[in-house]
């Protein structure tokens, strides 16, 4: 048995773990009390990590569909051999516009999109569709017309905050905080702070909050606006913050002067009184911020919530001090910025064929991907690499999905399981697990410090399962765009003396890529095949157990360079020594050698500003297009959520629970509760369908229908009912193993400004289903 360092998978937190490994099993799993980012925090879910790593379902070789549908072993160079031509002749015929990239990362798998991108470049396309492109797009949208850039993305200084509000989120349960069960309860034992939480159901951190305001879903905009009226009107907004820091006060200012309070607050079904106290609390609070994820962004008024939630703390001058909303640096640059109305002279985006859709943050989303895919004539979407991702269960519409994977001429899955994805895949490559491999996360999202977690392999792969770094360096080498050897690098790279700090290295690797112009897009691989091999060692120099292989990490020796060159003054702080090259050298090897992760950045407060993208260096809180979008607000029909219509009942699929997290745990079994991921349903809505708690119902929307147990519970609003993502998965069954929701969702039901799809607002009918 060993003990080794790692992270967990299962939210954007990835808080660090100490695993207790036998015979490939994770026994023990416990906080990682050196992990600079969770201090030794653990949640219950962390510790079934074990039914992720180990379960019946892992691929361990490649396979190749046949014509029946079933599926043989081949080998990895006759796998390889055959996409590599086929993705070749497809480009050659049809252009780049005929391959996409989707999914990518997860949770915690984000070193490997330094490979999977190069992809792109051999195929000449730029489609990326993501998980992350359904999630957030919205609100990166709205920073890139208020701070500059879309990958400026502001995080919220929870433990310091005299005044928290929780906007569509549930940390007791989706954590996304620093330890949040720890802060939550500290926040609500302590007389001096207050918790807010608005949510249209009681959630257990609502039952932590001191003011719980219950609206109507899909309302959110409507509250919002009423609270920034009250902050506007009653002057409570920071006058001196404002005319220091930003633009565009004066028009955003007119707007919430014609804002109908009480209407709103109506609308929302949110008692006026709350609102205003509300508002002036938050307003007057020395400290506060604000905290909002899914339940604004995949409901109605997605990017509109996104721009009124900035709003809220930005007027009342809660943005760059402890204990309020701040941005922050990050090291993997998960998010790019193609904000089509800062475009450097002749540079243009890439729209969709079918939608015309510009890309967000350099990704588009799946929303539109089946008619990208079935639509779109000859400039169709042909060939599809799917990484690390089931959209068949995590993308809304899973009909049609479906119907667009099914048609394509070329389907590539690259997983650790037969996913339902996978299943209709041509080929399916088996991948190391997230355990298995060097790997970490780009969510490292902290202010004034940062941290990075380079997380080492601690068990060995299965069988033939590979590395997605090893995957796609000889998929593109397969491809004919890279050689298999770099002899001079290679040599430079194990010769060269580490007090060099990789000089020698870098500068041969310039000058490679100065003779070998087209060789540039490839950088990640080079560094692999060269660097690379000189890291797939155990940090210490010394050969252990399990060889620490880390590879794949080579890439982040560029990466660490460039971050050290734009924050020097913050990397020496977080202890880093070093100038020029030095320091970033001094930076690759502290996140190479620490097993725990390490500080890589250490700001003060007033050094924030630096972070703004604008050209003024100021917040630009005048957005036209959410100007016009409030202005629209009051002709809105919204569909009735009373019983009686056609759809009576608003379904908020995709609720966070006790035991359910993102879609890679397949196997049941690490469910202690909540097996059948039942349906909440309030008693009366219960009584008036006459249906007992355990009784199934059958849940039918526009586009589709499941069957699923019923939970009584009160702590939803009538007319409301929930259900959790995460389930559905066919492990070892034909059958679903729980509700798959996405065969409810449209792809058509979404935001018009990013596409994301109104999960939190899908109008359903409920029925006791018929007897057998």
């Amino acid at each position: 048995m060993t003990t080794e360092k790692t992270a967990c998978i299962l939210c954007s937190r990835n808080c660090g773990l100490e695993v207790e490994v036998e015979g490939g099993q994770l026994k023990k799993i416990r906080g990682d009390n050196d992990h600079p980012g969770s201090h030794g925090y653990i949640c219950n879910k962390a510790a079934r990590l074990n039914y992720y790593q180990n379960h019946s379902g892992r691929l361990q070789h490649p396979l190749k569909r046949q014509a029946d549908g079933g599926f043989v072993q081949v080998s990895w160079d006759e796998a390889l051999s055959d996409i590599a031509q086929r993705l070749n002749g497809i480009r050659d015929a049809h252009g780049g516009d005929a391959f996409a990239f989707v999914g990518g990362g997860g949770q915690g798998n984000h070193l490997a999109g330094a490979y999977s991108r190069q992809l792109l470049s051999a195929m000449k396309s730029r489609f990326v569709y993501s998980s992350l492109a359904q999630e957030k797009t919205g609100d990166f949208w709205v920073n890139g017309r208020m701070y500059g850039a879309q990958n400026c993305h502001p995080t919220e200084d929870i433990e310091h905050a005299d005044y928290v509000i929780f906007i569509g989120c549930n940390p007791y349960q989706s954590h996304g905080i620093f330890n949040a069960r720890d802060l939550l309860r500290a926040i609500k034992n302590d007389p001096a702070r207050t918790m807010v939480v608005i949510d249209p159901r009681r959630t257990e951190t609502a039952d932590q909050a001191d003011i719980h305001l219950q609206l109507k879903p899909g309302t959110d905009a409507y509250l919002l606006l009423a609270m920034l009226a009250v902050i506007v009107r009653e002057r409570l907004h920071d006058q001196v913050f404002i005319d220091a820091h930003c633009t565009g006060f004066e028009a955003v200012q007119a707007m919430l002067l014609e804002i109908p309070i009480a209407d709103y607050a109506a609308h929302a079904d949110v008692p006026l009184a709350q609102v205003e106290r509300v508002a002036r609390g938050f307003a007057t609070a020395r400290r506060a911020c604000v905290r909002a994820d899914l339940g604004t962004q995949h409901t109605l008024h997605t990017t509109l919530n996104a721009y009124l939630e900035k709003l809220l703390y930005l007027v009342t001058g809660k943005f760059g001090r402890q204990g309020c909303n701040n941005l922050h640096t990050h090291l993997l640059p998960l998010v790019g910025n193609t904000d089509e109305t800062k475009l450097k002279p002749g540079k243009s985006l890439k729209r969709t064929n079918f939608h015309q859709m510009l890309p967000i943050g350099g990704m588009y989303p799946p929303n539109i991907l089946p008619d990208e895919i079935l639509k779109a004539g000859d400039k169709r979407i042909r060939a599809i690499v799917c990484d690390s991702s089931n959209p068949m269960l995590t993308y809304a519409d899973g009909q049609a999905q479906e119907a667009a994977f099914r048609s394509l001429e070329l389907f590539v899955v690259i997983d650790v399981a037969l996913t339902e994805t996978a299943r209709l895949a041509h080929y399916v490559l088996p991948a190391a697990s997230q355990y298995e491999k060097a790997e970490a996360t780009g969510f490292n999202l902290e202010f004034p410090k940062n941290y990075f977690h380079l997380r080492h392999p601690v068990v060995s792969p299965p069988g033939e399962a590979l590395p997605e770094p090893e995957i796609y360096t000889r998929l593109l080498e397969a491809m004919g765009v890279l050689p298999k050897r770099f002899s001079v690098l290679s040599a430079i790279a194990a010769l060269e003396p580490a007090a060099f700090g990789h000089r020698g290295y870098l500068m041969a690797l310039g000058l490679t890529l100065a003779r070998h112009k087209r060789w540039a897009a490839y950088g990640a691989s080079i560094l692999y095949r060269t660097l690379g091999a000189q890291l797939a060692r155990n940090a210490s120099g010394t050969p252990g157990p399990i060889p620490v292989q880390l590879a794949a990490a080579a890439p982040l020796l560029p990466i660490a360079l460039g971050f050290a060159r734009e924050h020097p003054v913050a990397v020496c702080r977080a202890g880093h020594a070093g100038t020029g090259l030095g320091l970033g050298v001094s930076l690759f090897r502290s996140i190479l050698n620490s097993a725990s992760g390490t500080i890589i950045s250490h700001h003060e407060f007033d050094e924030m500003w630096a972070l703004l993208k604008t050209d003024d260096q100021r917040v630009h809180l005048e957005v036209p297009e959410m100007l016009e979008a409030v202005r629209a607000l009051p002709g809105e029909l919204e569909i009735g959520t009373t019983l009686g219509g056609a759809y009576p009942f608003l379904l908020m699929a995709g609720e966070r629970r006790s035991y359910n997290a993102n879609q890679i745990i397949r196997d049941p079994g690490w469910r202690k509760v909540d097996k059948q991921g039942a349906m909440r349903i309030h008693p009366d809505d219960a009584l008036t369908l006459s249906v007992a708690q355990g009784d199934t119902v059958v849940c039918r929307s526009s586009r589709g229908e499941i069957e699923v147990p019923v939970a009584i519970d009160d702590t939803l609003r009538r007319g409301v009912v929930s259900v959790p993502h995460g389930y559905g998965a066919r492990h070892g069954t034909d059958a679903p193993l729980g509700p798959d929701i996405n065969r409810l969702t449209s792809a058509e039901h979404c935001d018009p400004f990013s596409r994301t799809p109104y999960h939190k607002y899908v109008p359903v009918t409920i029925e006791k289903r018929a007897a057998a």
